[in-house]
């Protein structure tokens, strides 16, 4: 029998590491609720992901919606109090995992030879930072308002090597990633006494959707599967697995971390 139960709350939950976790938690005995953000071709993403949720015994409550806006972080949160009080189980929210992709992937200024390059601009620069850093806090913020997570919780923030490294045209999404793995170490500071644990998932280089955005991604996919000792990519059941063992009952001792899922690609100095 798993030792999982109550609720995650997934933050990007139709494709990469949001709907493996999805269905991995759910296999482990958790419901979800999830938001996302996708237009008619890629709803079937979330509904697969509803499916398979389902089919493992447990309920699934899916918002497509902008998980950024300040309304419909308390449209989904107040959905999910009135699905914990009809549970007559307040605080159960056991997850909440953010991993959420969408920034400008721009130059900060033209490169040589190009005068009239676009550029990001200041708007792209904090549409990419509240996107993918700051949402974090407000959806803690909301959650623990709401008394919705207790002790035993736990937070995990979606970040990447690039937080820490340079590559063409990701200077915001770097920002972002570096401001994140900021956002986590202040939460784990404030929510240690409450029994919350929050931690970074450092995941190696894995092709999603959202990479394959990224400017000169083909390279990045060959450099990892030479580089990593396991001779492959990460892939998000990996982080999925992961996840799973580090919301096991007794290790919120465990907070504050960057912790990498990546066979040891980072590591990997050649």
């Amino acid at each position: 029998m798993s030792e999982l139960n109550g609720w995650a709350l997934i933050l990007g939950a139709s494709s990469g590491f949001g709907a493996a976790t999805a269905r991995a938690l759910a296999r482990a005995g958790m419901d979800i609720c999830g938001a996302h953000l996708d237009r008619k071709q890629t709803q079937p993403l979330a509904d697969a992901v509803k499916a398979d949720v389902e089919a493992a015994g447990r309920r699934c409550v899916l918002h497509n919606v902008n998980a950024a806006e300040p309304e419909r972080i308390d449209e989904v949160l107040d959905g999910l109090s009135a699905l914990l009080a009809a549970d007559g189980a307040p605080g159960t929210l056991r997850v909440l995992l953010h991993s959420l992709a969408f920034g400008s992937l721009l130059p900060f200024v033209p490169p040589p030879g190009e005068p009239d390059a676009k550029c990001i601009t200041p708007r792209q620069m904090a549409m990419t930072s509240d996107v993918m850093a700051h949402s974090l806090v407000y959806w803690v913020q909301g959650a623990v308002a709401r008394g919705l997570m207790g002790r035993e919780g736990r937070v995990y923030a979606m970040t990447s090597s690039g937080g820490t490294r340079v590559m063409p045209a990701y200077g915001a999404v770097s920002a972002a990633k570096a401001a994140l793995e900021a956002h986590v170490r202040q939460l784990a500071f404030e929510l240690g006494p409450r029994g919350i644990a929050v931690n970074a998932i450092r995941a190696g280089i894995t092709d999603t959707p959202a990479l394959r955005k990224i400017p000169g991604n083909d390279v990045l996919l060959v450099g990892a599967t030479a580089r990593n000792p396991a001779g492959r990519l990460t892939t998000p059941d990996d982080v999925a697995a992961a996840i799973v063992a580090l919301s096991a009952p007794g290790t919120t001792w465990m907070s504050g971390n960057v912790i990498g899922v990546d066979g040891a690609e980072d590591v990997v100095g050649f």
